[in-house]
């Protein structure tokens, strides 16, 4: 298998297969992210997520000096204030020119509503809703003519959430995660039609489940915590893979990049050697055999 660009939907960004986030960098210094971003495009990959409090300036600082053109960049919004994400108009134009001002950019290729994840978070004393008039949403749209952004997407879990976000016709791509994995399929029973309906972009981010599929083995209960309404497999699907000599972690990310649905995976490594790992894990042959016999014992549709 090798990294094959793909089509985000309507959006028409044809980045490389595999995206790569911000998530877990804090623990890495300046010098070493910045090092692991380089090493990540002289691999393939070109569309990165970051996010407020994400040490944007690290990423400014890696694409200065003729590498921002080489890539896709997405930012989201807004800040969080007291645990929950504001998403008033002036919070977001100012989360946003942050995010323009710390990455070195005039503009970003798209920008995530994030912070509004379930159903119940709206409504809420404590929380704005993003899609209502005159809130995030709207100003996105405003920002977007000034040539600050160019797509507007949603990142939640809720198929709920993302349907509606969808319906107002002005979301071009959806970032999602633990809802395709080894563990669950729940993105295709509702999410994935719906994103193919409207030509909608996917990006599967967390494709080794938030640390569930890299071959330690969690707590049951934080595998309940992150799957609910599932039976804990992975303990049974490491013995598979111990017997069968297969590491979770390239059958983790190559699902994803199986996915029925014009989508990315974005993985969130911390370390240039978790990016090496995450390139080696997409692009490993595995063969049809394998695919087969482990999705009939855990009963997976690919």
């Amino acid at each position: 298998m090798h990294i094959e660009q793909r089509r985000l939907g309507r959006t028409e960004m044809r980045p490389n297969s595999i995206g790569l986030g911000a998530a877990w960098w804090g623990k890495s210094t300046e010098q070493e992210t910045i090092t692991a971003i380089h090493r990540a495009i002289d691999l393939g990959i070109d569309y990165f997520d970051t996010y407020p409090g994400s040490d944007e300036e690290r990423w400014g600082k890696a694409l200065s000096g003729g590498k921002r053109d080489k890539v896709y960049l997405q930012a989201k919004v807004s800040r969080l204030t007291q645990r929950k994400s504001d998403h008033s108009a002036t919070a977001t134009r100012s989360s946003l020119e942050t995010s323009l001002r710390l990455l070195q950019t005039d503009y970003v290729d798209a920008v995530l509503i994030h912070g509004y994840d379930e159903p119940d978070d709206i409504p809420s004393d404590e929380m704005v809703d993003p899609l209502a008039p005159g809130n995030a949403l709207d100003e996105l749209l405003k920002m977007k003519e000034e040539g600050k952004l160019k797509h507007i997407g949603i990142g939640a879990r809720s198929d709920i959430v993302i349907e509606r976000a969808i319906n107002t016709g002005h979301i071009e791509v959806v970032l999602t995660y633990l809802e395709y994995n080894l563990l669950t399929q729940a993105a295709n029973e509702k999410m994935f039609p719906l994103c193919r309906t409207h030509d909608v972009g996917v990006q599967l981010a967390s494709p080794f489940g938030m640390g569930l599929l890299t071959g330690v083995l969690p707590e049951s209960l934080e595998e309940e915590r992150k799957i609910p309404n599932k039976k804990p497999r992975v303990a049974q699907m490491l013995e598979w893979c111990s017997q069968h000599d297969v590491d979770i972690r390239h059958l983790a990310i190559q699902f994803c990049l199986r996915a029925p649905v014009d989508s990315i995976a974005l993985p969130g490594p911390a370390s240039l050697a978790e990016v090496e790992n995450a390139i080696e894990a997409a692009t490993v042959d595995i063969p049809e055999e394998i695919w087969e016999d482990f999705s009939a014992k855990f009963d997976i549709v690919r």
